[in-house]
């Protein structure tokens, strides 16, 4: 047998599985690197598709400190928010200025905010621009080890969701369709310059407009038709990432998907219309309810999607869990919800991403400095809320990690 020096012994795997060894794709039910080893997604959602535009918590940390403690938990992705308003603004006359962000956004207190996050975070000057603090937060994250997938939340910058708010669904106020993917292409095109850029969702939580005579009809050959041709694009302006597909009803089905049935007007979905096959991953949302015990949480969320990573699947696909959530202000981590999930993502060996980092918003829903109870960190965003759902969701990390091994 050849000797090999242990020194050379030691930095060979390191070697094979340096961050990021993008790009990503798909086989099967998994995700694998450039080098074929399984990358399983677990991570957390950053909020940054509100009125400011601008990636939450920064007025009272630092991007740093906050990457920080999202690699503490042993994270590995960061669901990363975005309005496709921004890209509009940028095409019309130019991206914003951080002090112009906040203005718009906040008001009378813009002013107040945008200094104490210049105090945070000392880098950015008065020219920076809002697109320029994603550039910051994904080099701090590719500093860390942790990959980008980013998530076109909103067209308008504002809370998400609802069933009135313009943004539900192709054609409808806000949500132009033309715009919606000239946005895609954008970012898909300006984040190639990230290392560590993965993933893009083509869209967070499509779902049936109060007013429906604005938009396009509310089926599935309307999705199947739409998210084809955004995908197309996305894929044309940046090959090397995944794209990431939602479903109907709040992102809470994607039925006609594994088994590649009938979708109406003779369409069908099928991976072999696509010439990039493997790059499509399939997304999913969930959040905390009130079942009394597990089979009734795992049932429907098998049979809203995740047996696409089942072997006899048609379109055999990974499925991740973008967003799930539950208020950490309590113990709702030791309930039947937080518990289920806990266990059905190692056992599905299957990626997701919990809703959300931060404990506070610039502004929701016309309240500024708004409190979030669902955040994994207090108000002021400086320590976990709560320590002890930290503390099983590091078991939930570790334990999915361990699953694909």
């Amino acid at each position: 047998m050849r000797f090999i020096p242990a020194l050379l012994v030691a930095i060979v795997p390191s070697i094979v599985t340096a961050f990021p060894n993008t790009p990503l794709k798909t086989s099967g039910q998994f995700i694998v690197n450039s080098s074929g080893a399984n990358v399983t997604y677990v991570g957390v959602n950053w909020p940054g598709a509100g009125e400011v535009m601008i990636p939450e918590g920064l007025q009272y940390q630092s991007i740093s400190s906050i990457v920080s403690k999202i690699k503490s938990l042993g994270m590995n992705v960061v669901r990363l928010t975005f309005a496709i308003e921004m890209i509009d603004d940028i095409k019309s006359g130019g991206d914003v200025t951080l002090q112009k962000a906040f203005q718009k956004g906040l008001g009378s207190n813009g002013d107040k905010v945008y200094q104490q996050v210049l105090k945070n975070n000392p880098q950015f000057t008065a020219s920076t621009t809002r697109l320029e603090v994603y550039d910051a937060i994904a080099a701090e994250l590719a500093k860390q080890d942790i990959y980008v997938h980013l998530d076109n939340h909103m067209s308008k910058g504002k809370w998400c969701c609802s069933t009135n708010d313009g943004n539900t669904w192709f054609g409808d106020t806000d949500f132009n369709v033309n715009n919606w993917k000239r946005g895609l292409q954008y970012m898909a095109d300006h984040s190639k310059k990230w290392p560590n850029m993965a993933s893009i969702g083509l869209r967070n939580e499509l779902r049936k407009p109060d007013n429906a005579g604005k938009s396009l009809a509310y089926n599935w050959a309307v999705w199947y038709d739409q998210i084809k041709a955004a995908a197309d694009t996305v894929n044309a302006a940046n090959p090397n990432i995944l794209i990431f597909l939602s479903g109907l009803d709040y992102d809470t089905k994607l039925t006609p998907i594994p088994g590649g049935e009938d979708l109406g007007s003779g369409k069908k979905f099928q991976l072999s219309n696509f010439s990039y096959k493997d790059k499509l991953v399939l997304e999913l949302h969930n959040y905390q309810n009130s079942a009394s015990k597990c089979s009734d949480i795992e049932g429907p969320l098998w049979d809203n999607g995740f047996s696409a990573t089942w072997p006899t699947a048609v379109n055999k696909m990974p499925v991740v869990l973008t967003e799930f959530g539950f208020s950490n202000a309590d113990k709702s981590y030791s309930g039947v919800y937080a518990t289920c999930i806990r266990k059905l993502m190692p056992q599905w060996k299957t990626g997701w991403m919990v809703w959300a980092v931060g404990g506070s918003y610039y502004t929701r829903g016309g309240t500024q400095d708004y409190e979030e109870t669902w955040g994994l960190l207090n108000h002021q965003w400086s320590d976990w809320r709560n320590k002890d759902a930290i503390s099983a969701l590091k078991g939930m990390v570790s334990d999915t990690l361990k699953s694909v091994k």
